[in-house]
């Protein structure tokens, strides 16, 4: 046996010298190897929990049934070990169960998981560096090392490294580490301290819920009274309302928190000077005015005019856009409009979908200029919608990313995920509209004449299902010919000789069930048109060449490159490819579901289309996420009809779990793989 050194929540190294020549080992290795044996149950502990914590996060996401395997593929670590942190988190969950087992795996009670979810303990690294930042930020004169590891419980040789992490987190801030002997004090301007002070708060939300209340604990403001913090934020929503500003709830619980951060430095004496700027617009003065105001009355502090200024300006650029007639007569900075136009007509054309129209483009050129604002002040807003909209509407994700990438070389900013969704948020309401009438289905009504029981059944289906089918022929014939019909759908009050996936059995009279029946055969049907074109295009692109399991958890980089290698040989991509499908990936993971990374460039240069798969025997870390499959897609510009098919059917496929467990479970080699998919496809 040897010993281990070093403090519990570090890594360890072996220490030789622990063990004497001859096998003989003296009392004081003895008594270190016990030491440390005690400091690597502490440590075994500690990582046990942050899994049981991941783990919670994990199944607060999932409604339905999930696998000790899946989960383990999520958490990179065996099902064996997901049965034994299920049974712990069930023991600290108190009154009930919070994660059930069945037959079909584990089942979460999502209020009870909520609860299990711990408060972060000042002992892991993480919290202990937010500690030491926020010690600096309320301490003028700085604090001490050794002070400090006595508070935590730690080790000076922890602090030190927390110090050099906690250099790193302040690398590109105006903030500087200034340190004498053992004495650390933070320097920088006040709203720097107050960036770092949001940046921690969000960094503790990051697998969390984004709400108001969550961001006010996670940024160590408890003293802020919680019932003013509410009030607070019901009058100031009304009263932006009233004003004629269109309020986005999304992005409220961020200008909260600095709400929250300013009540509270203003309290300490650390208030923010007054830009005194000439130009500054009239409605931000007003604005600045009702937010002073509601502060006195709310939370008893009055700020002085640079905080109400501040605050005014984040509202502005964050959670309001003008409303009414004042969006149409609303000015943008210099260049965002024509930035918005090109960006627009460029993503347009490239993914064959209609959104240069003006509205839009002025409501997306409001949202830019904002945008601007906040990438140039580097304050950021999350989207708690990002998740969701990157993985149920790929599509309209990707046309987003494109919008953004031409956005941000024009303008020379940086956009990240959670301002992407905000712009995918404005295209995906346009494409859906242009979209629309690709996914209505056509319709035969098969009704023997008597009085108007036809058109009465046609009249129900017109007001009822009018959006999604259109009818298009009514038979009143007793004996149709089911053989010459050709529309998606055959509602019939006739029993046809075969039935098929397209026709439902209808009454003469039909009630709301009859109508939720068609809906639902609508729906199949609308899904099994999609995913044949998916076969159909899946058979042409995949090839054995192109098929690479296991795939090795290598990184992104090295991942993109190694599944273009055959593409490459064959001459279907040039370098070229492979490298803008490396920026594609830097600018926003491709990571559309838990299982599934589809890397890809922006432009559609190919030869021709294809795919390149990689099976991962485990799942591999992608971006944030870890995935099991990676599709490496080349499009070329004569398939650029294809693109939204195989793109969207593709993740679609793969959001599916119980489909994702089956291709990984059975297709071992490629012809299976393909047998799985296929069949998967085809229900």
């Amino acid at each position: 046996m040897v010993g281990v050194t070093g403090d519990f929540t570090d890594d360890f190294s072996f220490d030789p010298a622990a063990r004497q020549p001859g096998g003989n080992r003296s009392r004081g290795a003895e008594l270190h190897i016990v030491v440390c044996a005690a400091c690597a149950i502490r440590y075994v502990a500690m990582v046990s929990r942050n899994r049981q914590d991941q783990l919670i996060g994990i199944l607060l996401r999932y409604d339905g049934w999930v696998t000790a395997a899946e989960l383990a593929d999520r958490l990179g670590v065996t099902p064996r070990s997901v049965r034994t942190y299920i049974s712990q988190i069930n023991a600290r969950s108190g009154e009930g169960t919070a994660i059930s087992s069945g037959p079909a795996g584990y089942h979460p009670n999502h209020s009870l998981l909520a609860e299990a979810r711990p408060e972060r303990t000042a002992g892991e690294p993480n919290q202990r560096l937010h500690r030491l930042a926020r010690a600096l930020l309320h301490s003028t004169p700085g604090v001490d090392i050794r002070s400090t590891a006595v508070s935590m419980h730690v080790s000076e040789a922890t602090i030190e490294s927390d110090v050099v992490r906690l250099r790193n987190l302040l690398d590109g801030t105006a903030l500087r580490l200034e340190r004498a002997g053992t004495r650390m004090v933070l320097s920088g301007e006040e709203l720097a301290k107050r960036r770092l002070v949001s940046q921690l708060a969000h960094e503790e939300m990051i697998h969390g819920a984004l709400n108001a209340e969550a961001l006010r604990r996670a940024a160590g403001l408890e003293h802020v009274d919680p019932d003013a913090f509410a009030a607070f934020r019901e009058e100031l929503v009304s009263r932006l309302a009233a004003a004629g500003y269109y309020v986005n709830e999304l992005g409220s619980a961020d200008v909260l928190l600095h709400v929250a951060i300013a009540v509270d430095r203003v309290r300490q004496g650390r208030v923010l000077r007054s830009g005194a700027d000439a130009d500054r617009p009239a409605s931000q003065a007003r604005l600045a005015e009702m937010i002073a105001e509601l502060t006195v009355h709310h939370f008893g502090v009055e700020l002085g005019t640079g905080d109400a200024e501040h605050l005014a300006m984040l509202t502005l650029t964050r959670i309001v856009a003008p409303a009414g007639e004042a969006q149409a007569g609303a000015e943008v900075g210099p260049g965002i409009a024509e930035a918005v136009r090109t960006a627009v007509e460029h993503a347009s054309a490239e993914y064959l979908v209609d959104l240069a129209q003006p509205d839009f483009l002025q409501r997306l050129s409001l949202h830019v200029h904002n945008l601007v604002q906040r990438a140039r002040d580097h304050a950021w807003v999350r989207n708690p919608l990002t998740h969701s909209v990157k993985s149920a509407y790929p599509m309209v994700f990707q046309v987003a990313v494109a919008i953004a990438s031409d956005i941000a070389r024009a303008l020379e900013i940086t956009i990240h995920d959670d301002e992407i969704a905000y712009i995918a948020m404005h295209v995906g309401g346009r494409i859906e509209a242009s979209n629309r009438t690709g996914t209505v289905l056509t319709a035969t009504i098969l009704c023997p004449g008597y009085y108007e029981l036809h058109e009465l059944l046609r009249s129900r289906v017109d007001r009822s299902l009018g959006s999604s089918i259109e009818v298009v022929r009514v038979e009143t014939r007793t004996d149709p010919d089911f053989s010459s019909i050709d529309t998606d759908l055959i509602l019939t009050t006739i029993a046809p000789p075969e039935p098929d996936e397209r026709t439902v059995v209808l009454p003469p009279f039909v009630s709301e069930a009859d109508m939720e029946r068609i809906s639902a055969v609508a729906a199949r049907r609308r899904r099994s048109k999609r995913l044949t074109r998916l076969r159909s295009q899946l058979a042409q692109y995949l090839s054995e060449d192109a098929f690479l399991r296991p795939l090795p958890a290598s990184g992104e980089e090295a991942t993109i490159r190694r599944l273009a290698e055959p593409l490459l040989e064959r001459g279907v991509i040039e370098q070229s490819y492979v490298e803008q499908t490396i920026d594609r990936e830097r600018l926003s993971s491709t990571a559309f579901t838990d299982a599934l990374a589809v890397p890809h460039a922006l432009h559609m240069s190919a030869s021709r289309t294809a795919i390149s798969i990689g099976v991962a025997e485990n799942s591999v870390p992608w971006g944030e996420n870890r995935v099991q499959v990676v599709a490496l897609v080349a499009f070329s510009d004569s398939d650029r009809q294809a693109f939204q098919t195989i793109f969207e059917q593709l993740v679609e496929v793969f959001h599916e779990r119980d489909s994702v467990q089956r291709i990984l479970r059975r297709g071992t080699d490629f012809p299976r793989f393909l047998d799985e998919l296929v069949a998967v496809i085809d229900g």
